[in-house]
């Protein structure tokens, strides 16, 4: 407990130059640390690769994302609508009268982060919410994951390396260091990316301080899938094969329920039948931990109990614990009647194929699943999925057109959220430019002295950011 009050003290002490730093000096600061992260790239993804067993192309590829995060966030410091700036000038004929008020973002203050298992640098030390914290002029203490102890350590060293004071960026080992890092008192927001278990832990630990504070979660999602009869078999088949054992099914848009037309009589049908064929050539191969692969084995054991169907199993690959890639299937009913259990997430390469009648039976089913990050859709054709759309967008946060999952672009429109169990706040992101909103909070500045007001709510607009004066936007 000790170590850790010290490093969370010490970043908080960091924390009160930093989110005085001008914005233009942050961005200048993030973009060093992407430059640093890619120079440091032959070193970084040995030895990710030794914990992870993930592979060169994989983690070198993670790398760059990790740094495009850094370089974005320093896009969003100089563009400045970040800062929601917002000034309404004293109108004292308006009923009651009104006096001048301002507001803006400031940061929030301290952040801990819990680091993912399944990407040991995009969603880890120095992953996007570390780089969204900082950005918003927040000091971050990271809890590193227990599955890349010498990855975390050797990424914050790159890291702080190009910070103007290295304890803006703390680091906790050990699963012990997680609940006196949430309960800190000097600890004002919670970044998590894990298992519905490990979120609802921390939910608990925060509701159970005397200043609850917030908390972003990433816990769970079965991201489901709706082909409608217009769809390519084929192509349907193929997309969701690499989808589905992409990094061994180790990822949280994993495609975990595909719900396809029956064929004749209730029976499998040619969607079915190429699912099954394209599953079946694939190879799976080492998950990233012995518990990781413990817990999909334990879940794809109980399928079979729970009345589905084995449809499809891959090859294993080489390695003697890896996994073996498989499908399942049921009928529409038999699925329904097996909610909320047969909805749950399986982390790793399985899923559930639902066979229906009618789309018109879906909107019914889709409506009693959990929240999901994300809900896809194929058809050849717009024109049949208007009710199933309305449905989806209620679950799901990211909305997916002939097209699969996994892979979350890094950019100003992207929204990796939805509804619970997927986080445990659907109107926050956890990857793209509004991230950054998690760890800010706004303050307002009424009848405040203009040479004691931040430049981004002055009237001569020093910084030239975006404001809305007296109700109108002003670029």
């Amino acid at each position: 407990m000790n170590d850790i009050d010290e490093v969370v003290r010490r970043a908080a002490a960091a924390g009160a130059t930093w989110r005085a730093t001008p914005a233009a000096e942050r961005a200048a600061v993030l973009e060093g640390v992407a430059e640093a992260l890619l120079k440091h790239l032959d070193e970084l993804w040995p030895v990710a690769d030794a914990e992870t067993h993930l592979g060169e192309v994989r983690l070198r590829g993670e790398v760059a994302r990790t740094a495009a995060q850094f370089r974005l966030f320093a896009e969003v410091l100089r563009d400045g609508a970040y800062a929601e700036a917002v000034i309404d000038h004293p109108d004292p004929g308006a009923t009651p009268p009104r006096p001048d008020v301002r507001r803006m973002n400031q940061p929030v203050g301290v952040v801990a982060v819990f680091a993912a298992s399944n990407f040991p640098f995009a969603f880890s030390v120095a992953g996007g919410d570390t780089a969204s914290a900082l950005a918003a002029g927040c000091p971050v203490v990271v809890k590193a994951h227990e599955g890349h102890p010498q990855t975390s350590d050797l990424t914050a060293a790159v890291v702080r390396r190009a910070l103007p004071d290295p304890d803006l960026l703390g680091l906790v080992h050990g699963f012990e260091a997680g609940a006196p890092l949430v309960r800190h008192p000097l600890v004002t927001a919670v970044g998590f990316t894990g298992s519905l278990a490990g979120g609802t832990a921390i939910q608990a630990l925060i509701g159970g301080r005397p200043d609850p504070i917030p908390f972003y979660g990433e816990l769970g999602s079965v991201n489901p899938v709706v082909v409608l009869p217009s769809a390519d078999p084929a192509a349907v088949a193929a997309g969701f094969a690499a989808s589905l054992t992409l990094g061994v099914g180790q990822f949280c848009t994993n495609p975990g329920l595909v719900f396809v037309p029956q064929g004749e009589g209730e029976t499998e049908g040619e969607f079915e039948r190429a699912i099954g064929e394209a599953v079946a050539a694939t190879t799976g191969g080492r998950m990233l931990t012995a518990k990781i692969r413990d817990g999909y084995l334990r879940a794809v054991e109980r399928l079979p109990g729970a009345g589905l169907a084995v449809l499809a199993r891959g090859g294993a690959g080489d390695a003697p614990d890896a996994v073996t890639p498989q499908v399942f299937a049921t009928g529409l009913d038999a699925f329904a009647g097996g909610l909320p259990e047969l909805a749950e997430e399986c982390f790793g390469p399985a899923a559930i194929v639902v066979r229906y009648r009618d789309s018109s039976d879906l909107p019914d089913v889709l409506r009693r699943l959990p929240g999901s990050l994300t809900a896809s859709v194929h058809a050849g054709g717009p024109g049949d999925a208007r009710d199933i759309t309305a449905v989806l967008e209620r679950i799901a946060g990211r909305l997916i057109w002939n097209g699969w999952p996994t892979g979350v672009a890094v950019c100003w429109a992207m929204h990796h959220g939805g509804p619970w169990p997927a986080t445990t706040s659907p109107a926050h992101t956890s990857v793209g430019a509004a991230s950054i909103s998690r760890w800010l909070t706004p303050v307002a500045y009424q009848d405040w002295p203009a040479e004691l007001l931040p430049l981004e709510l002055r009237d001569d607009n020093p910084l030239g950011v975006p404001q809305r004066v007296d109700g109108r936007l002003r670029a």
